[in-house]
């Protein structure tokens, strides 16, 4: 407690006030609440809730890969419903994607979707039957309420086919700048490219980043202003005291516990971390929304940043999607960002949905070949706050937007369920804190690293979160975050220009608040 009191202390000094602004009168939703987990696919978490509602295009068991799609008579793994704990982690780089997708390293062929199963096996003999699996309905109840409540998308796609955080990127501000993969030059400057916040902030609309372990979102540079420092509030301590109080802001990003710790568990959904812990998370969030003054005026969007290798039986767009900025990626793949990622889950909870909706696809609007992806989100905030900057890139304005859904009905349900039901218990043993950290993990470490001015060091990137476990992973990202906070309220305090960004060095991390630069 106490190593996180000055913090917490610090960040409530300059956050004492929030600047309230409406929306858009057309619209009644005033609080749009943004939570991305990790790495799964639809049919992974969602298919078998066709089951349930022969509206939603899930799977019904007739799904197979084969063994080897370059032979005719191969063995084919047929897709079920007994998924549940997953380690390790299935792959998801951006030429296993590819293999997933094209059945080879072809991307010229048509998305056959059938590779996943070799793809799995040349990893490990056992994790075929882990990606062509799915969860019963009743293993992850949470969402099986909520899809039958409120919205279910059966046609969003991950944005890029890619990692992690190239699809996170494109969540807030419609592109990865170049990025197929974590890219540790650009790690260390921070992604320079707009973002709906700054769109937000110039239309004085406020917003709010409640973290857990690390926020994420400060892999885009300009959120490392000064002027930023009092948006990002530690999740555990202030996101149910302003949901009670009706001071949530216009925008919001819940993010995560990343790290997978005996007393505090990853609730993030990431193999190998445990999908129960993930429910739990969804139901804390949705049951503190629905408890909050403002529930009648919030939409709370849920998806996955991408699919992490896990079957899924709907091809994946490759035509007519444009890049968002005309960047190419790296050698030797150079990408040119004009195909999706995989479908992945993505629901939308709001007292305006009507119950058991299930949305297909934007039907050819803005573009005939427009669809639902990350960059939906940014497009659609923009016009439930008739924001007026420009899209943030080429990408956001082709997506699709679902603000429709949430204007058939003339006045807010009454009959939105007050508690979600408790899901099931998967994983049967405790977090093993010992073990190695993730790509994904390593990724934040990396972040944490910028944070903390150990990016300087000639060790960077090589070294700096390689061969760290899980516990020292989480000490040295929580006291990087710790220190990048402290010496951003001390540079407010003292009368720093606000446009400044906070970056630090690592031999003067106590007294940073002179490291900063334009």
């Amino acid at each position: 407690m106490s190593s996180t009191t000055p913090l917490v202390f610090l960040i409530l000094i300059v956050n004492h006030h929030h600047n309230w602004v409406a929306a858009d009168s057309s619209s009644p939703i005033k609080t749009v609440v943004v939570l991305v987990m990790e790495n799964r696919s639809f049919d992974h978490m969602l298919g078998w809730m066709k089951k349930l509602n022969p509206k939603i295009n899930g799977v019904d068991g007739s799904e197979s890969n084969p063994i080897s799609t370059s032979d005719l008579n191969s063995r084919k793994i047929f897709f079920r419903d007994g998924s549940h704990y997953v380690d390790p982690d299935p792959g998801h780089s951006f030429q296993a994607i590819r293999e997933q997708i094209f059945g080879s390293n072809d991307s010229t062929r048509k998305p056959a979707m059938n590779g996943f199963v070799q793809q799995a096996l040349s990893m490990d003999s056992n994790m075929p039957d882990q990606v062509m699996n799915g969860f019963q309905p009743d293993m992850v109840a949470v969402y099986k309420t909520l899809v039958s409540e409120f919205a279910v998308f059966d046609r969003w796609f991950a944005s890029v086919p890619a990692s992690t955080q190239p699809n996170r990127l494109y969540v807030h501000s419609a592109t990865s700048h170049g990025a197929t993969s974590n890219i540790a030059s650009l790690l260390a400057k921070g992604y320079p490219q707009r973002t709906i916040f700054e769109n937000l902030d110039d239309a004085g609309i406020d917003f709010g980043i409640y973290y857990q372990n690390i926020p994420a979102t400060l892999f885009y540079l300009n959120l490392r202003k000064l002027k930023y420092v009092g948006k990002f509030h530690p999740y555990d301590i202030t996101f149910k005291n302003d949901a009670r109080s009706g001071k949530l802001p216009g925008y919001v990003v819940v993010e995560q516990r990343y790290m997978d710790s005996k007393l505090q568990p990853a609730n993030d959904d990431h193999p190998s971390h445990d999908v129960y812990q993930g429910q739990m998370f969804v139901k804390e969030v949705y049951e503190t929304l629905r408890a909050s003054p403002q529930w009648n005026q919030t939409l709370f969007v849920i998806t996955y940043d991408e699919h992490g290798g896990f079957f899924d039986h709907v091809p994946t767009p490759v035509s007519g999607v444009p890049s968002p900025d005309g960047i190419v990626g790296p050698e030797p793949f150079d990408f040119k960002f004009d195909r999706l990622g995989v479908r992945v889950p993505t629901i939308m909870i709001s007292p305006w949905i009507e119950k058991g909706t299930v949305v297909h696809g934007p039907n050819g609007s803005p573009f005939p070949t427009s669809e639902y992806e990350h960059s939906s989100i940014p497009a659609t905030v923009k016009k439930i706050f008739d924001l007026p900057s420009p899209f943030l890139t080429k990408r956001d304005a082709w997506a699709g937007t679902f603000e429709h859904i949430l204007q058939i009905r003339k006045e807010p349900r009454t009959d939105s369920p007050e508690k979600l039901p408790s899901p099931t218990k998967i994983r049967k043993r405790e977090a093993n804190e010992d073990a190695n950290i993730s790509e994904f993990q390593q990724e934040l470490v990396q972040l944490a690293a910028v944070l903390k001015g150990d990016h300087l060091l000639t060790s960077y990137p090589e070294k700096i979160g390689k061969g760290m476990n899980v516990r020292q992973g989480k000490a040295y990202m929580e006291d990087a975050v710790k220190r990048f906070f402290e010496a951003g309220v001390a540079a407010k305090k003292i009368g720093v220009d606000e446009e400044q960004i906070v970056q630090m060095r690592p031999s003067l991390t106590t007294r940073s608040s002179t490291n900063l630069h334009p």
